[in-house]
């Protein structure tokens, strides 16, 4: 299985950067994974939110095959502990050929972008900016591996 992370808008700040740098290195010994970043569009008078989410979901829709298995890092998915994501991880394996996790930007996702969408997956009730969900994904994409790998990362 191939891995995108498909993410809307540049990450700002460079801890970050580094942080989500640091776990992707990690993430690709275990599977080939791609980053996408769509330029985040920005509210003005003449595009508000509706037309910002409008022309971000057109930008990630050109980027989305029919095969891939979508899924959308959303307030509203399902909740999953850490163990529990390594095993639904391990059951897309074989399903497949890539799967796609896209962050959204500040307003969230285009309605074309909910239809299209395989499975929602929430990180928290708690709100995060785009850019920290970008690190605190990577961290537990990282993590799933490791506990599906038997590796002493996770500890229970």
């Amino acid at each position: 299985m191939k891995i995108t992370l498909l993410y809307t808008g540049k990450t700002r700040f460079s801890y970050l950067e580094e942080g989500v740098g640091d776990y992707l290195k990690r993430i690709r010994r275990y599977v080939p994974l791609e980053v996408v970043v769509i330029p985040d569009v920005r509210v003005s008078k003449k595009t508000g939110q509706p037309e910002v989410k409008r022309q971000e979901g057109a930008q990630i829709m050109k980027r989305i095959k029919p095969a891939d298995h979508v899924v959308l890092l959303d307030e509203g998915g399902k909740r999953y502990s850490s163990v529990q994501f390594a095993r639904h991880l391990a059951s897309l394996e074989g399903k497949t050929g890539q799967t796609v996790f896209v962050t959204g930007g500040a307003y969230g996702f285009a309605e074309e972008i909910y239809r299209r969408a395989d499975e929602k997956l929430s990180i928290s009730d708690m709100t995060f900016s785009h850019q920290m969900v970008r690190l605190i994904f990577a961290e537990q994409l990282y993590r799933a591996y490791t506990i599906l790998n038997g590796e002493p990362y996770h500890h229970k």
